[in-house]
């Protein structure tokens, strides 16, 4: 039997009541409520990652792989990186479970894609990610009765276009981006939204990945869209937009996957079907969602063609 190294074992005892507590509070939520409400998720993230450690390794519950296993893929799903390398551990050894490479290198891609250092090694070892997603690492779909209880939110962006700007935005950069996003039919709240998330309104930001200025462009994503300067803010804003204007399109309006890809990347959400199981990624569209008020935008058919996961990506929900 093959023991992972980096395991860091909790005693479970304590942790089984909290944790059916709180999934009884989560799944009586709409999947997407559970996405924006981050505190719920990072709590049920670690509980989920707990418990399935006492399971795996038989402390304080009896031992059960097999529910492990479980446990550890919805704990993936909602980005849990620690999750993501222990299950493909144990698929890549057959640990608990059947061996299978396949499942072991999605889980693997997946952590090394956070930044998980022991996942980004095994890489090597399990060659390049899968094209499939495993059941458990689908959204499920809002319960019906639940999700028709929901507080309404804007169905649509209005036509003529109401910015509720916070205190906080500089009132140049908001009359500016009031200015541009027309022209490019994308709403001026959503570009603001994208703006306060990414940069906080810094038109001279720079991550580590080399991203600059307030819609914080790649130098790819800029040249893309011919932005010479990013650090100059029409034209940061101009190429931001353009590239939102694109993913509405691609992904036919719906502001959940465009933000995902604005912050990800649109072929880490066609490979995953949906929102990638990155943590990251996860608290930025709960926080794009939450200042831009709607998870539907009007979009241009003629800017590109729709995502061919995009069907996939739908079909998910009605295979459930």
């Amino acid at each position: 039997m093959i023991i992972n190294p980096h395991r860091q074992p909790r005693r479970a005892t304590a942790w089984v009541l909290r944790l059916s507590v709180l999934l009884a509070v989560a799944t009586a939520l709409p999947a997407q409520a559970v996405i924006e409400d981050g505190g719920v998720e990072a709590a049920k993230r670690e509980l989920l990652r707990a418990q399935a450690q006492a399971l795996e390794n038989g402390e304080g519950v009896e031992r059960d792989p097999v529910a492990a296993a479980k446990l550890y893929c919805e704990a993936a799903r909602l980005g849990d990186a620690s999750s993501q390398f222990n299950l493909g551990w144990m698929y890549s050894n057959g640990r608990g479970v059947e061996r299978s490479d396949q499942w072991a290198a999605f889980f693997f891609h997946a952590a090394a894609e956070q930044g998980y250092e022991q996942a980004q090694r095994m890489l090597a070892q399990v060659g390049g990610p899968p094209t499939y997603v495993p059941d458990c690492m689908r959204e499920p779909e809002p319960p019906k009765a639940v999700a028709a209880k929901a507080p309404p939110r804007r169905a649509a962006v209005a036509a003529a276009p109401l910015v509720v700007a916070r205190a906080s935005w500089p009132l140049p950069i908001v009359n500016l981006v009031k200015g541009i996003a027309p022209e490019f039919k994308v709403h001026p709240q959503l570009v603001l939204s994208v703006i306060e998330v990414e940069s906080r309104f810094d038109t001279v930001a720079l991550s580590p990945r080399n991203a600059k200025g307030l819609m914080q462009l790649i130098p790819e994503t800029a040249a893309r869209f011919g932005v010479r300067n990013a650090y100059d803010a029409a034209q940061n804003v101009r190429g931001g937009t353009a590239y939102l204007q694109w993913l509405l399109a691609y992904y036919q309006g719906d502001v959940t996957l465009a933000a995902a890809a604005y912050n990800a990347g649109e072929g880490a959400v066609d490979r995953y079907r949906g929102v990638p199981p990155y943590a990251e990624t996860r608290a930025y569209v709960r926080k794009v969602l939450d200042l831009f008020g709607s998870y539907f935008h009007p979009f241009d058919e003629g800017v590109t063609a729709p995502s061919p996961r995009l069907s996939a990506v739908r079909a998910q929900f009605l295979s459930r």
